[in-house]
């Protein structure tokens, strides 16, 4: 029995089941009347499931618009879903933000995000910025132990304890991000999620930021989203990987066989617009045509219109989600 229990694959800490998102971008009441025209909703995300296991990265891609970062507020409770739900840890996330439990579970779910030159305060000194969650959640209150505290983090992110007096104009972009990921581990999180936390940055920035975030994962086994519409980047970082267009996955893999064998037609079209170093005299395939109004999607597979393998079945059906050889893929033209 305990050999069984032993095999027992381990319980995802994060389950992402269904979660969707509509936004009302409606004209003011008075317009609409005037003009005759109904009320209008954007279905931001539209029914994701996901599952991240405990110490491992899922990276969310997909171009500008296509509803990952409503993903990431979704899961950090800054957004309360439309349809769908998160478990953490076998718990109810969104019951728990409503619930008197709100602070413990903010506590463990933190978030990075994408511009660290908007999501300092500029009129606050590092120790205020980074020492804010730990007196807010109460977890230090005296004023030598939370500077020690400070230093401690600004150690952890490769910055130096003498920082703490300095202003965020005071640092570079990618020492800002830094000070951004101290700021989210202060309250000792078991997940993140990080919201394009380098794109903001040079590449050879982007690179010292990554390989921090790693080094932090390893040490204090964090659990990532991670989202980027950089497949580079995300081949750095991920175990796996969800491609989304339009608020819907349209394939999740592990990152060896999304890159070694991508299914899905947009997941091909993403990966052959990267320069690759050995095909310098090959011409990139630049990603075709444009993403559709998200208010007005095509109907039934949203990507028919770009996809060269569309059909009849594409156009008139929505293709589920379902299991295909290991991976998650939703295409009619992949049997």
């Amino acid at each position: 029995m305990s050999e069984n229990m032993n095999n027992a694959k381990p319980q995802p800490l994060v389950v992402a089941h269904d979660l969707a998102k509509t936004f009302d971008v409606s004209a003011p009441w008075l317009n609409r009347v005037i003009e005759r025209k109904p009320r209008q909703m954007l279905n931001a995300v539209d029914g994701v499931s996901f599952e991240i296991e405990r110490g491992k990265t899922l990276a969310l891609v997909g171009e500008s618009g296509c509803g990952k970062s409503t993903v990431a507020r979704l899961l950090v409770g800054l957004y309360e879903p439309t349809r769908g739900g998160l478990t953490f840890d076998g718990q109810d996330a969104h019951a728990a933000f409503k619930s008197s439990d709100a602070k413990a579970m903010r506590q463990r779910i933190q978030m990075i995000f994408q511009d660290p030159y908007a999501s300092l305060n500029p009129r606050w000194t590092v120790d205020n910025i980074i020492g804010e969650p730990l007196q807010e959640h109460d977890l230090i209150s005296d004023a030598e132990e939370l500077k020690a505290r400070v230093a401690e983090l600004l150690q952890s992110v490769g910055l130096s304890p003498l920082d703490m007096v300095k202003y965020p104009h005071q640092f570079s972009g990618g020492q800002r991000q830094r000070i951004s990921i101290a700021r989210a581990l202060a309250t000792a999180p078991e997940f993140l999620v990080c919201d394009e936390p380098t794109s903001a940055l040079d590449v050879s920035v982007q690179a010292q930021v990554l390989n921090i975030m790693k080094d932090l994962q390893r040490e204090r086994g964090l659990t990532y989203l991670f989202i980027s519409h950089n497949l580079a980047v995300v081949r750095h970082v991920s175990d796996q990987v969800g491609v989304m267009y339009l608020g819907r996955l349209v394939e999740l893999a592990d990152k060896h066989t999304l890159f070694a064998n991508p299914q899905h037609p947009y997941t091909q079209m993403l990966l052959d617009a990267i320069p690759k170093m050995h095909d310098t005299g090959r011409a990139r395939t630049p990603v075709q045509g444009e993403v559709p109004n998200p208010l007005n999607p095509p109907t039934g597979c949203t990507f028919h219109p770009r996809c060269p393998k569309a059909t009849d079945i594409c156009r008139a059906e929505r293709p589920a989600l379902r299991d295909f050889h290991g991976i998650k893929i939703a295409c009619h033209a992949v049997v």
